[in-house]
Order: structure tokens, then C-alpha cells, then sequence
């Protein structure tokens, strides 16, 4: 069955469909996924009660454009990267010690959410404000069901559910609700400068 534009997602609404050329397109794009999942990690936005990095808006967007196969292919390269020893997480910590502490299972998260979010897209729901802000909700909730029961496992016993949920979710939730916003402006508004909607 062939793909219409309404079936695709961001990154296949240019650039070559088929043949070498794609592959090269669809290589740049992972590796243009890896570099801004870096780079949304290594900025910090002044917030309250946290300062929140931009790593949630890298992996949900990054599955939103790239769709969820390209998406997992960027985000499961990040993660590698990272565990061997590369300089791509937030701060400057890195290597397989950093992947097993508190950020484990929200960093195995973006992978599982950047699927969804591709999934999502590709159904349309990137082409609208309040289309994308649902998805970009049921993408931050995957990546909390899978941080928020590591954060359990690691502290729970010792600090109480109330400690896990402040510090596994509750300080971040104002900068996912930014993140959100941004994103469902963002991506939307790319659509609409390709002129397809």
C-alpha cells in the first residue's frame, strides 16, 4: 500500500523515498537524532523547584519527526553511546555506573516513548496543537512508567513514596508542562511551513 502525506511522518515529507539516497537521508537523521538528544541534555533552564533539561522534548520530538523506527534507531544510539562512555548525558557523567543509578529508567524511557510518539504521528497527531500536547501527555507518561518504578526500587525503602513521587516526578512536572507547549508548537508549525497538513 503506498504512504500518502497523510500517513507520513515529518521526516519523510522531503528528501529522497527510495534507493541509497534514502539511506543516506534516513543515517543523516539518526545521527541529527543522537546530536540533539546531546544537545537538549547539556542545556538547563533556570526553573522552579528544579532547573529541567531539555531531554524529554529531544526524545519525544525526536520520535515525532523521525517516526518510530528511525526514532528507536536515534535514541537506542544515544543510550549507546552514552554507555560507552561519551559525554552525551546531562552534566558529566557517562558510562555503564550512570546508567544504572537514578536516571536508568526514565533514559530507557525516551527509547519506549520516542516509539509511541512515532506511532502517534504517523497516525496525524503532529499535524495539530491539541493533537500533538495528547501526544506529547502519553509520551511523558511513558517515560514515567518506566522512571518512576526504578526510582522506587533504588530509594523507596528508605525515603517513602512521598520522596519518590516528589523527586521521581513531582519537580518536573511544571517543565514537562513548558516542554509540552514548545513541542506542540514546534511540530505542528513545521508541518504547516511544508504546506501540508
Amino acid at each position: 500500500m503506498a504512504i500518502t502525506m497523510n500517513d507520513k511522518v515529518l521526516s519523510e515529507a522531503f528528501g529522497p523515498t527510495e534507493g541509497t539516497a534514502k539511506i543516506a537521508k534516513d543515517v543523516a537523521l539518526v545521527i541529527a537524532g543522537i546530536a540533539l538528544m546531546t544537545l537538549a541534555a547539556k542545556i538547563r533552564v533556570p526553573m522552579w523547584p528544579v532547573p529541567i533539561t531539555m531531554q524529554t522534548f529531544g526524545a519525544l520530538t525526536v520520535g515525532a519527526v523521525l517516526g518510530a523506527r528511525l526514532g528507536l534507531f536515534a535514541l537506542v544510539g544515544y543510550l549507546a553511546l552514552g554507555m560507552l562512555g561519551l559525554q552525551v548525558f546531562t552534566g558529566d557523567s557517562a558510562g555503564l555506573a550512570y546508567m544504572a543509578g537514578p536516571t536508568a529508567g526514565y533514559l530507557v524511557g525516551f527509547v519506549a516513548a520516542a516509539g509511541v510518539m512515532g506511532v502517534l504521528a504517523r497516525r496525524g497527531w503532529d499535524r495539530s496543537f491539541a493533537h500533538m500536547a495528547g501526544a506529547m501527555l502519553i509520551g511523558n507518561a511513558v517515560i514515567y512508567l518506566f522512571g518512576m518504578p526504578w526510582m522506587a526500587y533504588l530509594f523507596l525503602a528508605d525515603n517513602g513514596a512521598a520522596w519518590v513521587f516528589q523527586y521521581g516526578m513531582g519537580n518536573f512536572l511544571v517543565g514537562d508542562a513548558l516542554k509540552l507547549v514548545l513541542a506542540a508548537l514546534v511540530v505542528p508549525g513545521l508541518w504547516k511551513l511544508l504546506g501540508s497538513k
